[in-house]
């Protein structure tokens, strides 16, 4: 039986779908969520659905009976990260799962961005758990801008702190389909993916593939990132995790979220989605 964990959230449940997609039999995913009523629709699918708690490793153990290999997808609670990633990987040793996928964060052993920190926690220990694992480092998902785009056609801008950094972004369902591939995959204990979209952007290329796509004038304002996290605050975002946005752009202009690895465009057998179809699929 193979375990997603954060099933209930967007990579999640779209790892579930692939893997169904793929011919995975849905009495054989098991999702490991904490409100069993949001995977609803996948229980109707015949996915055996299990409550369990990053945080309390009693669930956890519970949740991983009878389960062979494993996809931890990264909790959303930031500074609770690895405390609760480690009693994931505690349970999968206690299990003897004989595969964990983790997905990281791209580069992550020489990222700038202090998102990056808790991501080479976690890949620590689980070198270090002795548990078989799989590493894959997603890069930036194009749906983190493109969420926003409705904004930037509003104020006829794009605003950040990234300067002249490229991202290498790809849809989410990119990354999931290559979680899919590489779980349900022979020979992957070791192994290292450098996930990355094929074609990269800078920020102010971003706002004229917006112009292009909709026919209406977007450009890019970079600001100092000071002025940049109160914007972000402004918008609604709780101060920390608006720092750390910031921060990541930041990072972007050091390169932290640039690769030319084709990693994800081999595993999935054909180009990562465009920067500019993705604006399509928010609009």
């Amino acid at each position: 039986m193979i375990l997603v964990t954060g099933a209930t959230g967007q990579l999640g449940n779209l790892i579930v779908n692939n893997l169904i997609k793929r011919g995975t039999p849905a009495n054989q995913i098991v999702v490991a969520v904490r409100s069993p009523e949001k995977a609803q629709t996948l229980a109707e699918q015949g996915v055996v659905v299990r409550k369990a708690d990053y945080s309390d490793p009693a669930s956890l153990n519970a949740a991983f009976e009878g389960v062979k290999r494993v996809v931890l997808v990264s909790s959303s609670e930031i500074g609770q990260r690895f405390p609760q990633h480690k009693n994931v990987i505690d349970a999968a040793k206690q299990a003897h799962v004989e595969l964990l996928a983790y997905t990281s964060i791209i580069r992550a052993q020489e990222s700038p961005l202090a998102l990056a920190e808790e991501h080479v926690q976690t890949e620590q220990a689980l070198v270090a758990s002795g548990v078989p694992f799989v590493m894959l480092r997603n890069g930036w998902y194009s749906e983190n801008y493109t969420a926003s785009v409705a904004m930037a056609l509003e104020h006829g801008a794009v605003l950040g702190s990234a300067g002249q950094g490229k991202y290498s972004t790809a849809a989410r369902q990119d990354y999931a389909e290559a979680a899919a591939i590489v779980i349900t995959s022979d020979n992957q204990a070791g192994k290292t993916y450098e996930l990355a979209g094929d074609d990269a952007f800078t920020l102010a290329e971003y706002a004229a593939a917006i112009s292009e796509v909709t026919g209406k004038s977007v450009v890019y304002q970079d600001l100092p990132v000071e002025e940049y996290t109160k914007v972000l605050v402004g918008v609604g975002l709780p101060e920390a995790f608006a720092g750390l946005l910031a921060n990541s752009d930041v990072g972007a202009s050091k390169g932290g979220l640039f690769s030319d690895s084709k990693d994800l465009s081999t595993l999935i057998g054909r180009p990562t989605t465009s920067i500019k179809d993705s604006i399509k699929a928010a609009l």
